[in-house]
């Protein structure tokens, strides 16, 4: 495939950073690629794996003549990270992002941007519950889903050419209005997220139930929690705080239909409960038939 940016610059080289540019070496998407983490000792990782062609010592260095910009830093500092690369964006470039909140990352990122720069934002549905450079791999948005947020006037040659360009990672893609992809995500990612933490906080705080028999007895359900909440801790932080009212509306919900199924054990509401899961199931089979996920016993685990 021939490249769809000439020069692409990564801001910030954790798990998606990293996996972006082991993709665009696969599948040939850009000429040069440089890249640059706010901590040396990233940035020395970065060097000493091969990551990028070029790493810089500062942003303003890497996004000098960049077609497109991406923006892999917690949702909490690009605006920010925005203010000190704005003046440096080349006319004509794009400006995209990889976080899962849109409408706050707007507000914050587009004050600091030129007319001249089209500010794109997106949002790879991909991850793993690792990060930092050496985590990446180029097969992570394979047959996964890239929901590209634009704000209303957005240049849509720019639009097509991004989404042409995170296809040629392996992704299907959508476009999504910025309000509408925070609630979706407040129920397929910010609440599971929130849930799974509190989870595994809840073994933590009862003592009745010893560390070592967590560990020890583990079941899949418990288990698939301390993968979630594994998950990068300034991420999450940043998330919750910057989508706080549809992850609230959604909690909301989440505590009403919980309080429904207490009262159902409570009153020994059998033909309730089988009717619940029965129609929950229904969701996790539409999941895998769409090829989101795999029906391999174990999820596929090797182990």
């Amino acid at each position: 495939m021939s490249p769809i940016y000439d020069r692409v610059a990564l801001i910030g080289l954790g798990l998606i950073a990293s996996s972006m540019f082991w993709g665009m070496k696969r599948d040939g998407l850009a000429g040069h690629v440089t890249g640059y983490a706010r901590s040396s000792e990233t940035r020395d990782t970065a060097r000493r794996i091969g990551l990028c062609d070029t790493i810089c010592d500062t942003a303003a260095e890497a996004v000098k003549d960049a077609d497109l910009v991406v923006l892999a830093v917690p949702v909490g500092v690009m605006g920010q990270v925005a203010k000190e690369i704005g003046p440096h964006l080349k006319p004509g470039a794009t400006l995209t992002d990889v976080g899962s909140v849109k409408r706050q990352v707007i507000e914050d990122v587009s004050p600091h941007i030129s007319e001249t720069v089209h500010f794109v934002p997106a949002h790879p549905l991909a991850g793993t519950e690792h990060s930092g450079p050496e985590s990446g791999f180029a097969s992570l948005f394979d047959k996964r889903w890239c929901l590209l947020v634009p704000p209303e006037g957005t240049d849509s040659a720019a639009i097509d050419r991004l989404g042409q360009f995170w296809e040629g990672l392996g992704s299907f893609t959508d476009v999504m209005e910025p309000d509408h992809h925070d609630l979706v995500l407040a129920v397929t990612s910010h609440c599971p997220h929130l849930i799974a933490y509190t989870m595994v906080g809840v073994a933590d705080d009862l003592r009745r139930v010893t560390d070592s028999e967590v560990i020890k007895y583990s079941a899949a359900g418990f288990r698939d929690f301390t993968r979630i909440a594994a998950s990068d801790p300034t991420m999450w932080r940043d998330v919750f705080l910057t989508n706080k009212d549809a992850t609230l509306e959604i909690l909301g919900r989440f505590t009403e239909e919980l309080f429904a199924l207490q009262r159902a054990i409570r009153q020994g509401d059998g033909a309730f409960l089988h009717e619940y899961f029965t129609r929950t199931r229904a969701i996790r089979r539409g999941i895998i038939e769409a090829g989101q996920d795999t029906a391999a016993p174990d999820f596929g685990r090797s182990r």
